[in-house]
């Protein structure tokens, strides 16, 4: 697809993101007032600030976006169950939570697709968003599809492609093939890397719905310097 944004358009695309261990209110409280001056998606955090970023937020449309099982996914699924019904009590809008990415290498499947429904379930109970961080960076192309065809048939709102903190981020090829799965049943988020408007570009043309990003006014600016309006 080819890419014709307004600002405020692009701007809605953005996962505005903090997630570092050392992050503190002043942090968060720089973080949520980017995000409202741009008018992005979400503020992506870990999930004991999601109050705090609640409360800075308020009035607002942008969402707080908590991650669940962060990064490492290896966590059990009734641990992220909890975690997730914990920030969604706090006022998470949103979810992002990471598989059990050890679960997806020896190929079970089954635990992959219970783990996905579980999460899934409590989500739309609350009507809250919810993506599935697959980490792909440690995925075979083979998994990958495997991990996506689960999702097709549990249907989150959204598929991702890395935490961040992986050994690798986002790429279009990932994108490209994520979305060749799943078609129009879900949308797919690119995350991890993506630190100047080119690369943000080219996520989008590849099919990328939502993007993961602690560069959003970095982007923006570049944006703009293109001739974006």
């Amino acid at each position: 697809m080819s890419v014709n944004l307004t600002e405020k358009e692009l701007c809605k695309y953005f996962d505005h993101t903090f997630l570092k261990a050392y992050a503190t209110k002043a942090d968060f409280e720089k973080l949520c007032m980017e995000a409202k001056t741009l008018g992005t998606a979400m503020v992506a955090i870990n999930s004991s600030p999601v109050t705090m970023c609640k409360e800075l937020l308020k009035g607002t449309d942008v969402h707080v976006g908590a991650a669940i099982g962060f990064p490492l996914g290896q966590t059990t699924i009734e641990t992220k169950v909890f975690e997730t019904e914990n920030a969604i009590q706090n006022g998470a809008d949103e979810i992002d939570y990471v598989i059990n990415i050890g679960e997806a290498k020896m190929g079970h499947w089954d635990y992959i697709q219970e783990e996905m429904e579980r999460i899934v379930a409590v989500c739309r109970k609350h009507n809250v968003l919810i993506k599935v961080i697959f980490e792909n960076c440690y995925l075979t192309d083979e998994e990958k599809v495997k991990v996506a065809e689960v999702a097709k048939v549990v249907k989150p709102d959204f598929i991702k492609t890395s935490t961040g903190f992986g050994t690798g981020g986002a790429t279009v090829e990932d994108v490209k093939l994520m979305k060749s799965v799943v078609g129009n049943d879900v949308k797919v988020k690119a995350a991890g890397g993506i630190r100047d408007w080119e690369t943000c570009k080219a996520m989008i043309e590849a099919g990328a719905e939502r993007i993961g990003t602690s560069s959003s006014l970095k982007i923006v600016e570049e944006f703009k310097a293109a001739g974006g309006k």
